[in-house]
């Protein structure tokens, strides 16, 4: 099993961190996780997250500590005691209504990306079973909870630079991994279902994979019941903007052809961006789809 609960070196505490008893140290690599799981704790600045506030509330220490936990480089320490176990037996936690859970435990190899589980009823035969969207780390307490959650059918990759631990979630759990070919690679080539062209493709009744080339040639957004869209690194939202936006800053593959996706993806309708990396973002289907046609435009003059 991979670690569970290191946290950081008081030492190396950066030194713009609020007095007090969090802290980030110097091996933050500005993965953003913290910054939105604890947004009043924690902000950026100068290429690392640092503690711009000590939580006050139990429900923002609580906040604080579920950070600690999910931060993929132990770079988050505190000078008190705290619970820890028990924070880190709150993931998977309830995220977008009793369908969409945080997995935490964010893991360096995919750069601290957010994993998703979906909780499906495995009463639905073939379109049943959960999916895990991406891959947090390896970890016991997180293992145990996914499945007393019920386990993992599909393990659905967005993209090849989130994969992360994916052999050992397929061994243990025996799920479908689904990865588009434009991503397979030497470590995914065993992967069990290989999406071909641009085209959505139904996985299951209320499950579409979304071909979304653009920050890497084989990119893929899952859309559920019309509600949820897990992103990956195609899509997360913007507070400072008001709608969704892309990474121009990573785009690997080709920025027309994004933007090109991005037109495809707003003909679709759903209420949650789910993001691999940055902010979720929720609105009513019908300000949903305003935003995309914002972001469509500001896509245009960047």
């Amino acid at each position: 099993m991979a670690r569970l609960l290191a946290v950081a070196t008081l030492a190396k505490r950066l030194p713009n961190n609020a007095p007090g008893d969090f802290y980030v140290d110097e091996s933050c690599i500005d993965c953003g996780a913290c910054m939105w799981i604890a947004k009043e704790t924690f902000g950026e600045s100068g290429g690392r997250s640092f503690v711009t506030a000590q939580p006050t509330t139990r429900e923002a220490t609580r906040l604080a500590e579920l950070a600690l936990v999910a931060c993929p480089t132990a770079s988050i320490g505190a000078t008190e005691p705290h619970d820890l176990a028990s924070a880190a037996a709150a993931f998977p936690r309830p995220f977008a209504g009793d369908d969409v859970y945080h997995c935490g435990f964010h893991d360096e190899a995919t750069f601290g990306a957010t994993s998703w589980l979906l909780r499906r009823d495995e009463g639905n035969g073939r379109d049943g079973g959960n999916v895990l969207v991406d891959v947090p780390r390896f970890s016991a307490p997180l293992v145990r909870r996914i499945e007393e959650l019920g386990g993992v059918k599909r393990l659905f990759l967005t993209h090849r630079d989130d994969v992360g631990d994916h052999e050992k979630f397929a061994a243990h759990f025996g799920c479908e991994r689904i990865l588009h070919e434009g991503d397979v690679e030497d470590g995914t080539r065993n992967v069990e279902r290989i999406l071909v062209g641009d085209e959505p493709v139904e996985l299951a009744r209320g499950l579409l994979a979304i071909p979304t080339p653009g920050h890497t040639r084989g990119s893929a957004c899952l859309l559920a019941d019309e509600k949820y869209l897990f992103g990956g690194d195609h899509i997360a939202w913007s507070e400072e903007r008001g709608h969704p936006y892309a990474f121009r800053n990573a785009c690997w593959y080709d920025w027309d052809e994004l933007k090109k996706s991005m037109r495809r993806l707003a003909s679709h309708r759903f209420e949650w961006i789910l993001p691999g990396h940055d902010v979720p973002g929720h609105l009513p289907a019908p300000q949903m789809r305003e935003a995309m046609q914002r972001c469509l435009e500001w896509m245009e003059r960047v």
